[in-house]
């Protein structure tokens, strides 16, 4: 197959590879070359006529299109505009509570189709910790209150390998170096620009997702180091976080010790001799909390690598397990969807409000709600937010929404839950870890590098950029867009992150590249 028409009341086809001129699609012939994951006009539109794609209007063209052409940014215009009303209208499966993540089968683009069987329990080997979360990782962090102490965490950091490298002849990383003797699989700090010149919203989301990392179920342990004077200060930072295991979680303040780095190594010491002792155990998978992000979308987006990750959402969902939709501004135009699915109307409330108050924070800043494609996205074929919307929203299946989440705010209940945090790709990433998020999933159809401070697996949504960028991409959905079947591919991806969260490690742990980003709106003083 060569195109794609997503849905029968689409009134545009999708190019799942480039087309030539005269090639004939849905009984029309091209007028022109269609690049792939972009848009072919089925039937003539005039100018105002919607363009139908997923069986949704995703805006409008602004002239005349003739069937056979090509349709795209340049001449489609959002329908979007600011703050909506919204009306909680469950569908007929959310006011049963039926969960479809339940269900046997799966619609696709050669028909429904088995993808998996009953949920039979399946199991993955984690890390048990002592408050009764799981982490897929072992690892210690370091973790500066500010970023004038980032170069001092680093120190500690290179120090404490060396030494280590020098006594037992591996570095600390087991992802580099094998360390048998060790359970503990990286060292890292996570160097940022905040922790002092902050106010108000700023200041308290700097503090919060800190405090998230400090718990977090993939950190065996954590050393935390402040500077001492900074606005983000240890003795209430030390309060925010509650109750710690002091053998796993220590701190201190740069001026109140003679030798920082030296102090700090010893209490690394501390707690790699702890964290070394852990040892995974067969857990079930209803204990995984799986972030959901997209980035550098194309066309295909929605139509292989986000409806891969809506099956698995659905199936790790019917196991008991949780998945994290983030990007609030790429629901734009899809939030209904959502809205529709939560499960009472006290989440419905909490839905409305994380589109409206997202919406008035653009607003605020004098920036219309609906400028979100960037330059790769509609180059890949995205010609609008309610496009990138429509697909990006796959990615969390059919499930029922059973919790909203405010930026920092930790997973209290599992299954589906939607996360407030921008469309930046770290940013979000650092956010659905900092919630609670073991994994992290990334579908891409123009690739990226880079990996937030737990694993983050790319998924590709086309074959080509799987094999030009073998050291990027993890797992390949392309093929969804060539031969291959949804109920063979599924398994095999559920095998595959399985597989990470048992500690295969993924592109980005394997090349080192681990970071965070916290979201800044206020001024910095």
């Amino acid at each position: 197959m060569k195109y794609i028409k997503i849905n029968p009341a689409d009134n545009v086809a999708v190019a799942l590879e480039d087309l030539r001129k005269g090639e004939v699609v849905e009984g029309v012939t091209l007028t022109m070359d269609i690049p792939r994951g972009h848009k072919i006009v089925l039937k003539d539109l005039k100018a105002n006529d919607n363009v139908i794609k997923y069986g949704f209007p995703i805006g409008h063209v602004t002239r005349d299109a003739a069937a056979g052409t090509l349709v795209n940014h340049e001449c489609i215009k959002t329908n979007l505009e600011g703050l909506l009303e919204y009306k909680y209208e469950p569908l007929d499966y959310v006011k049963a509570d039926n969960d479809p993540s339940q269900t046997k089968t799966f619609s696709t683009r050669k028909g429904s189709e088995k993808v998996l069987s009953a949920p039979e329990v399946r199991t993955f080997k984690g890390y048990r910790r002592a408050d009764g979360q799981v982490g897929v990782r072992n690892q210690i962090w370091v973790i500066p209150t500010v970023g004038c102490v980032n170069g001092i965490c680093q120190q500690i950091v290179d120090r404490f390998k060396a030494e280590m490298a020098g006594q037992a002849g591996h570095d600390g990383d087991r992802h580099a170096r094998p360390d048998r003797a060790s359970s503990v699989d990286a060292i890292v700090t996570f160097p940022h620009n905040y922790g002092c010149s902050q106010l108000g919203g700023d200041h308290e989301n700097t503090r919060t997702v800190l405090k998230d990392m400090v718990h977090h179920p993939n950190a065996g342990g954590v050393l935390v180091v402040s500077l001492g004077c900074e606005n983000n200060q240890l003795d209430a930072f030390r309060e925010l976080c509650g109750p710690v295991d002091e053998r796993r979680v220590k701190m201190f303040v740069c001026q109140k010790v003679d030798d920082e780095v030296a102090y700090g190594v010893e209490r690394l010491k501390e707690i790699y001799a702890v964290a070394s002792q852990d040892v995974r155990e067969e857990v079930p998978v209803s204990e995984l909390r799986v972030g959901l992000k997209c980035g550098g979308s194309d066309g295909l987006s929605g139509i292989t690598a986000n409806p891969l990750l809506g099956v698995f959402s659905d199936w790790i969902v019917a196991q008991g397990g949780t998945t994290v939709l983030t990007e609030v501004p790429e629901m734009f135009g899809a939030e209904t969807i959502l809205m529709n699915r939560c499960q009472d109307e006290a989440t419905f409330g909490k839905t409305v409000s994380l589109i409206n108050d997202f919406k008035e924070y653009f607003m605020k800043q004098g920036m219309p709600v609906y400028e979100n494609p960037s330059p790769g996205n509609k180059a890949g074929g995205i010609s609008t937010l309610e496009e990138k919307s429509l697909g990006c929203t796959q990615k969390c299946g059919k499930s029922i929404v059973r919790g909203v989440l405010k930026y920092g705010e930790r997973l209290s209940v599992k299954g589906l839950n939607l996360l407030s945090a921008p469309g930046n790709d770290l940013v979000a990433s650092t956010a659905l870890g900092a919630s609670g998020c073991q994994i992290v999933l990334f579908t891409t159809g123009r690739g990226t590098p880079f990996g937030s401070f737990v694993p983050t697996m790319k998924i590709s949504t086309n074959t080509p950029l799987y094999e030009a960028k073998p050291s990027w991409i993890d797992f390949n959905a392309g093929v969804l867009a060539q031969d291959e079947m949804m109920a063979d591919v599924a398994p095999r991806f559920i095998d595959y992150v399985l597989a990470v969260a048992s500690g295969e490690p993924v592109n980005n742990e394997k090349h080192g590249i681990r970071e965070i980003a916290i979201f800044k709106q206020g001024v910095t003083l």
